[in-house]
C-alpha cells in the first residue's frame, strides 16, 4: 500500500506540474491576467483540470500511505514542472534551472520528513479560525505591497509566497473540515482565501519566471501549514538535536535553491514579447 501511495503521489506531481505549466503559459501570455479574462482561455480552464486530478490523486494517496511518504512525492512537481513549462516555451531547460529545483526538492523533503506526524483530531475555535484567516490576509497583503516595486524575479517569487501563505491556511481549515471539529461558517470561509490565492498566482505567473513562482509556491505553502498546524493545531514540531539540526540545513538548501533559481530562471518569451 505504501508503494501504491507513493506513486500515486508522483502521479498527481505530474499532473499539479502540468497544469502548473499550462496556466502560467496563459497567464504570461495575457496583457491583464485576471480571472475574469484566464477563465475565456481553454488552455489555462486545462491546467486547472490537471492541477484539479494531481489534487484528488494526492489525497487518495494519503489515504493508502503515511504523510511522510507521500509528502515528499509532491515535491517532484518542481522538477517536472520546469521541463513542461520549457516545453510549452519551446526551448530546453536550463541545467542550472534543474539543478536548483533539485536543490529545493531535497530541502523541502528534509523539512516534511522531520516534522512528526499527529495523531489526534483536529479543531479550531471560532476565535482562532479568524486569527488564522486575519494572519494569512495579512502576511499575503504585506507581500504583495512588498512586489510592487520589487525585480521581476522578485516580484513572482514575492506575489507567489503570498499565494502560498494563504493556500496554506486554506490547506489548515480543510484539515480541520475533514478530520477535526468545525463550525458551519467555516465551509463557507474556505473558499476565499483559496481564490484570493488563485488570483495572486497568476499575477505571479504573468511576471515570467515560472521557476520562481512555483519554487516559491511550493516552499511557503507547506511551511505554512506545519506553522499553522503547530500554532492552532496543536500539531508537533522536530525536537531533539539531530532532528532540528536537520530542519535547519533543509531549509539552508531551499532557501540557497531558491536564490539560485531566481538567478538562473529565464523570463517567458511570451511574457518578453508583451511587455516590449
Amino acid at each position: 500500500m505504501t508503494v501504491l501511495a507513493a506513486g500515486l503521489a508522483l502521479l498527481g506531481s505530474l499532473f499539479f506540474a502540468v497544469g502548473a505549466a499550462l496556466q502560467q503559459f496563459e497567464a504570461a501570455s495575457t496583457a491583464r491576467a485576471t480571472l475574469k479574462r484566464l477563465f475565456r482561455r481553454p488552455r489555462w480552464l486545462l491546467g486547472g483540470l490537471a492541477i484539479g486530478i494531481g489534487t484528488v490523486l494526492h489525497i487518495v494517496a494519503l489515504k493508502y500511505g503515511p504523510l511522510t511518504v507521500v509528502q515528499p512525492m509532491g515535491v517532484a512537481s518542481l522538477l517536472f514542472a520546469l521541463p513542461c513549462a520549457a516545453a510549452l516555451q519551446r526551448r530546453r531547460p536550463r541545467s542550472g534551472e534543474l539543478a536548483a529545483a533539485a536543490v529545493i526538492a531535497i530541502g523541502l523533503i528534509g523539512l516534511v520528513l522531520v516534522v512528526p506526524e499527529h495523531s489526534g483530531d483536529p479543531s479550531l475555535s471560532t476565535g482562532e479560525a479568524v486569527a488564522l484567516l486575519t494572519g494569512a490576509a495579512a502576511v499575503a497583503l504585506v507581500l504583495w505591497g512588498a512586489a510592487q516595486s520589487a525585480p521581476p524575479a522578485v516580484r513572482a517569487g514575492l506575489l507567489a509566497m503570498g499565494a502560498g501563505v494563504l493556500y496554506g491556511a486554506t490547506a489548515t481549515l480543510t484539515r480541520v473540515l475533514v478530520d477535526g471539529d468545525w463550525e458551519v461558517w467555516f465551509l463557507l470561509a474556505v473558499p476565499m482565501p483559496a481564490l484570493i490565492a488563485l488570483a495572486l498566482l497568476q499575477r505571479a505567473y504573468a511576471v515570467g519566471h515560472f521557476g520562481v513562482a512555483f519554487a516559491a509556491l511550493q516552499v511557503a505553502d507547506p511551511l505554512t501549514a506545519v506553522a499553522f498546524g503547530a500554532l492552532l493545531l496543536g500539531e508537533p514540531l522536530p525536537t531533539g538535536t539531530a532532528s532540528t539540526l536537520t530542519a535547519l540545513v533543509a531549509a539552508a538548501l531551499t532557501a540557497a535553491g531558491t536564490v539560485a533559481l531566481a538567478r538562473t530562471s529565464p523570463m517567458s518569451p511570451t511574457h518578453d514579447a508583451i511587455t516590449r
